[in-house]
């Protein structure tokens, strides 16, 4: 039963990376050349895709991602924290945006927590609780009204991302959604006061995009800081 289960996982694995290069799983002899240049033509087409797809985003929700950065920076100079959270690759991400905001590069650094990284609580809750419960149960102990939600999923219906997000509402948090296709469940949610969507049926573009969409808000909430900041100083002097 196991051993079945393990060649149907593998032959799907397999067939995903098929769809995703053809032409190294062609039948017959193949010209080393020619599918090296298939490789070359096959990595330019993909990286022309997620630059389009940055660019198009970034271009539609110019105006949303400065006002959801000034909202951000707000919550931060009140006191505020963010917590990020996502499942898969998007925890990962989750990770990566907390780690962004609380050790950045330049700038000021910012308190920031992400829901995936405690082992002990995740499998704690989901083992004892269920799986759709390991963020709310988390958002319901730490959350504020003034901090920060940050939920990141790549189809948009990803249920204990969901049921954060709701969480969050009723405390009063700020919450930031970034989903892909076209928003799923996300989209429809009262909860969230921003949702950014990557419009992509790739689920690799779509992760791609996101990383530009949370380097973008982390940059431009640093910006609205320094502003605050110098302003501040300007009135004081």
């Amino acid at each position: 039963m196991g051993a079945d289960r393990d060649e149907v996982s593998a032959a799907q694995a397999t067939a995903g990376i098929e769809a995703l290069y053809p032409f190294l799983y062609a039948e017959g002899e193949r010209d080393v050349g020619a599918v090296l240049e298939e490789v070359r033509r096959s990595t330019a087409e993909k990286a022309a895709e997620i630059v389009e797809l940055r660019r198009s985003v970034l271009e539609r929700e110019a105006g949303r991602l400065a006002e959801c950065a000034a909202a951000m920076a707000a919550r931060f100079s009140a006191g505020g924290r963010l917590y990020a959270f996502g499942n898969g690759g998007s925890s990962t991400d989750a990770q990566e945006v907390a780690t962004t905001f609380l050790h950045p590069p330049y700038g000021r650094p910012l308190p920031a927590l992400s829901l995936t990284s405690d082992v002990a609580v995740v499998t704690a809750l989901s083992n004892d609780v269920g799986f759709e419960v390991v963020f709310s149960r988390q958002i319901g102990a730490f959350g504020k009204p003034g901090d920060v939600a940050f939920g990141l999923s790549t189809s948009g219906g990803s249920g204990n991302v969901i049921a954060a997000f709701e969480e969050a509402g009723r405390r009063g948090m700020l919450t930031v959604g970034l989903a892909g296709y076209s928003g799923g469940k996300m989209a429809e949610l009262e909860a969230l006061d921003y949702l950014f969507v990557i419009p992509s049926a790739s689920v690799h573009r779509i992760q791609e995009a996101q990383t530009t969409i949370y380097h973008a808000l982390w940059e431009l909430t640093q910006r609205a800081l320094a502003a605050t900041a110098s302003q501040e100083a300007a009135v004081s002097r």
